[in-house]
């Protein structure tokens, strides 16, 4: 029989129109006369999707009792019985009731494919088997209900379901996903913003990889072998050296600059059969591919580039990013191309990318000396000694007169050659050499040193003054070119210390980094009032314990301190002044030395840099070149230092500048918003006091109302300014305990003498205990809940709700009021601010940043959101309690209301229903 094909409409998410497209396909095919039925779909009551299934045949469901509760599970006998041409089965990650013949719906539909039946069915993301660990971490829930990622791939076709986030929020809002109750739940929980974002773009990468894999099946069926770069793919070659970290890091930019771009790094082993314990330097690099989102791989082979490319173009890579060769010319001469060259020859249309390192040609060096170098001048000494025996046995075999001139000129060859590698000193050798080597065994009377003929003398002569000649020019152009080598080389190194400079202390490790390298250094050291600072050492240096002047603190490698102003350090030994009348750095003489214990035979040099620290060089046995080089790399630091004390400075006055600006207007606002209630209040009591008016009863009671609301508007004002000054000053005291949130909800409503009518309450079924300060969230709440009242239209009440998600809980005020633009949300925070209203009575507009501050204290965040169809949504995030943590003292700080509006809507059984789920299919 043959198999039936299946179909499989993929969502993000629960609500984007799966079961709609389903049901869409079926009417579509039913008209063509094709044989439909529906085996099950869940409508979830969504008016729009039962009405979709009307028209199709459905066929009864299976009644199943289980621990007392009747449920309906689909007929799998009555569909094969029916056989139908194609049947609909949604949501394919279910698991079925107790009894079953399967234990999953999947199951159910692999027998139904192969008895012949087309399948149509749906299924989210989220209950994709090898996306469970990636969705668990998006949204904190864990799906208990998964589907093999192979039953879904075997589809003949899956398509994507897909809606943009906020357009799937404003349906959720609008109840077309959910019932009403639990709207807010799912809102605040599972169908946030972000979490909907990375779903969606989860079920768009899960169906790339699958149309990757059959482009892939349809190039090797063809018989393609070019790559085609549907996606950057990008192979990193480890070695298990130091350069490892550039290179992933290099890498995983690369494959970050496209979407969906993958990372994968691999390691050659040679094929030898034993397996090699993997280094420590090896095993970090496999730990930071799994930071980056990569892959590590191992590959056996004896020939690395041919592993490499066969690798590379195994997984379809696009790119290839090697380290540029570690090896030296003469190695390289001698050994042929290296690993990186052979790869790029190799590598077709895969992009190789050869990345230098710090280890790939050594430290940037300054060169020394004016003269070739001491290896230079070996290599010339070897290449005479050498090659003059070779020239001297190869021209045995020319004889006569005729020939002296090219044995002359043979050796004049020699002399330049070795010129050029050694300079003087071996050139001058050489020619006294050839010239004695060619009178003894080329000028009659050979075997001899006598000459024959006067002429050949004169020859001789000529032969080793050209010799000499040519190696001064030679020697000279050399030391010139080391000169200017150098002078390049320190032109370099200053310019890209002073354009560090004015970064101030950032670039203060990149300045010791490229002092030390151009000095040869093992350690570069910067003090500050006898304090270390920074330094940068030679990598791989032995940590032995390094000596430092007495106060200096003991710091790890490549450490950075606090490079602001310091207290000033105690005077020189023996009190001796520096220049200018001031003291020297601690721990520094008046010479500008630092005394410390250098390693056996290292040189140690030391600079001032500025008034108050030092610049210390350990090694490198440093010329006088060096040191002027240093003294004005010294002088550059004290600017980083000097920047960066300066805009520590800045900071400050803005600080100070904003605290005047807070004072200014809260003088500007006291002025003005105080008066309203005093004046109001004193008149009210004046009235009241006055024996010349006559009041009645009503009157009377309207003035002490006028009074008394006067009053509470003073002390709300004068307790928001309180608690700003606490707050500016960093003194608000915040005492963090477990608090049950219905708690404090309960005590704000009943503060604000609100009920049901007003406010409806959300809450999850299962207790929820966070980490606050009751009190403080107490005035947190009943600020929120006055504003969103204010805003909120006549007769709908507020929404305050509580949701759990991982370690936080979100409490959300929704109104569905005008809301506030999206550029605007952030001054709602921010003191005095009031977003055009100029009504008095609102106050002085401190209400928010003071609710702020107090979250804040609290270990928490609130954030302004858009209501979905209209509003704003104020959301304070907290941090949960430990699980199995008891409620605190919060009764014993303020007393729980045992009456009130807000205690019987929490009460009343009409709202027992109202409760938060976990919002998922």
């Amino acid at each position: 029989m043959k198999e039936g094909r299946l179909r499989v409409y993929l969502g993000a998410a629960p609500g984007v129109g799966k079961s709609y497209a389903m049901l869409e396909q079926a009417h579509e095919w039913a008209q063509q006369g094709r044989d439909v039925v529906v085996g099950l779909v869940e409508t979830h009551g969504r008016a729009a999707t039962a009405a979709l299934v009307e028209g199709l045949e459905v066929l009864p469901r299976r009644a199943v009792q289980h621990q007392g509760v009747a449920l309906e599970e689909m007929d799998l006998d009555a569909i094969l019985e029916r056989a139908p041409d194609v049947v609909l089965v949604d949501e394919l990650a279910h698991s079925n009731a107790p009894g079953a013949r399967h234990a999953k719906r999947w199951e159910d539909v692999v027998e139904l494919l192969g008895a012949g039946i087309n399948v149509l069915t749906t299924v989210n993301v989220q209950h994709l088997e090898s996306l469970s660990d990636v969705v668990a971490a998006i949204t904190g829930v864990r799906q208990q209900e998964t589907v093999p990622d192979d039953v879904v791939r075997r589809a003949e076709r899956v398509e994507l379901v897909d809606l943009d986030p906020g357009a799937l929020r404003e349906r959720l809002s609008a109840g077309l996903v959910y019932p009403a109750e639990r709207v807010d739940a799912a809102l605040s929980h599972y169908f946030r913003l972000g979490n909907l974002t990375g779903l969606r773009e989860l079920a768009l990468l899960w169906l790339a990889d699958g149309v990757e894999s059959a482009l892939r099946d349809y190039r090797r069926e063809q018989g393609i072998g070019e790559q085609w770069a549907t996606r950057e793919r990008v192979v990193v070659s480890l070695t298990g050296g130091p350069e490892g970290e550039t290179l992933l890091r290099r890498g995983a930019r690369i494959a970050a600059r496209t979407a969906g771009g993958e990372l994968l790094a691999v390691h050659v082993l040679p094929q030898d059969g034993l397996t090699r314990s993997e280094s420590a330097e090896l095993g970090r690099q496999r730990e930071l591919v799994e930071r980056l989102g990569g892959s590590f791989h191992e590959v056996r082979g004896e020939d690395v580039p041919s592993a490499l490319v066969d690798f590379a173009r195994g997984v379809d890579a696009t790119q290839l990013v090697l380290g540029a060769s570690r090896r030296g010319r003469l190695r390289a001469l001698l050994t042929g191309p290296g690993i990186g060259a052979t790869v790029v020859r190799e590598a077709g249309d895969i992009d190789v990318h050869l990345v230098n390192h710090a280890r790939a040609a050594g430290a940037q060096r300054l060169p020394r000396g004016g003269a070739l170098s001491r290896w230079r001048l070996l290599m010339g000494f070897a290449l005479a000694v050498v090659g003059g025996p070779v020239l001297t046995w190869l021209m045995s075999h020319m004889h006569g007169d005729e020939a002296l001139v090219a044995h002359a000129l043979t050796y004049q060859l020699l002399v330049v050659g070795v010129a050029l590698v050694g300079g003087w000193w071996p050139a001058l050798f050489t020619a006294v050499l050839s010239g004695l080597s060619l009178d003894f065994f080329f000028v009659a009377p050979t075997t001899t040193v006598s000459i024959a003929e006067p002429m050949h003398v004169v020859a001789l002569v000529l032969y080793i003054i050209n010799g000499l000649l040519v190696s001064w020019v030679v020697d000279q152009a050399a030391r010139r070119a080391r000169v200017a080598g150098r002078a390049a080389a320190e032109s370099e190194l200053l310019a890209h210390v002073a354009a560090a400079a004015v970064h101030g202390e950032s670039a203060v490790p990149d300045m010791l980094l490229r002092t030390r390298e151009a000095l040869g250094a093992r350690r570069v050291e910067l003090i500050k009032d006898g304090a270390l600072v920074a330094w940068d050492e030679e990598p791989g240096a032995e940590a032995a314990p390094l000596p430092v002047p007495d106060g200096v603190r003991s710091r790890s490698a490549g450490g950075l301190a606090d490079l602001g102003p310091a207290a000033p350090g105690p005077a020189a030994p023996g009190g001796e002044a520096s220049a200018g009348g001031e003291h020297a750095p601690s721990g520094i003489d008046a010479s500008g030395r630092i005394p410390c214990l250098a390693l056996d035979g290292e040189d140690v040099q030391g600079e001032p840099v500025g008034e108050r620290a030092a610049l210390r060089v350990l090694g490198g046995n440093a010329t006088a070149a060096d040191r002027r080089l240093l003294h004005a790399v010294a002088g550059q630091l004290a600017a980083a230092m000097e920047h960066a004390r300066l805009q520590k400075s800045a900071v400050e006055s803005r600080v100070v500048e904003e605290a005047d600006r807070v004072r200014t207007a809260l003088l500007n606002a006291v002025g003005h918003d105080l008066r309203r209630p005093l004046a109001a209040a004193v008149t009210s009591l004046g009235a009241l006091r006055s024996e010349q008016v006559r009041l009645t009863l009503e009157d009377r009671r309207e003035l002490l109302d006028t009074a008394a609301e006067a009053l509470e508007t003073l002390t709300d004002l004068v307790t928001n300014l309180l608690d700003v000054s606490r707050l500016e000053a960093g003194a608000l005291a915040v005492i963090t305990q477990d608090v049950r949130p219905e708690d404090v909800a309960l005590a704000a409503l009943d503060e604000l003498g609100l009920g049901p009518a007003e406010v409806r309450l959300v809450w999850p079924e299962e207790p929820v205990l966070v980490l606050a300060d009751p009190v403080l969230l107490q005035r947190v709440l009943v600020n929120l809940l006055a504003n969103a009242l204010r805003f909120q239209p006549e007769g709908s009440p507020v929404r305050l709700g509580l949701s759990a998600f991982g370690e936080s809980a979100q409490l959300r005020i929704v109104d569905t009021g005008p809301g506030i633009e999206p550029g605007r949300r952030e001054r709602l925070f921010q003191p005095f601010q009031r977003l055009g209203d100029t009504d008095n009575s609102t106050g002085l507009g401190l209400g928010l940043a003071v609710a702020r501050g107090f979250v804040t204290g609290m270990g928490g965040s609130i954030e302004a959101e858009d209501t979905p169809g209209g509003g704003l949504t104020m959301v304070i995030t907290l941090p949960r309690s430990a699980p199995g943590a008891t409620t605190g003292t919060w009764a014993a700080v303020r007393p729980r209301p045992q009456h009130g509006h807000a205690a019987q809507e929490l009460n009343n059984p009409a709202l027992a229903g109202e409760t938060k789920k976990d919002a998922q299919a």
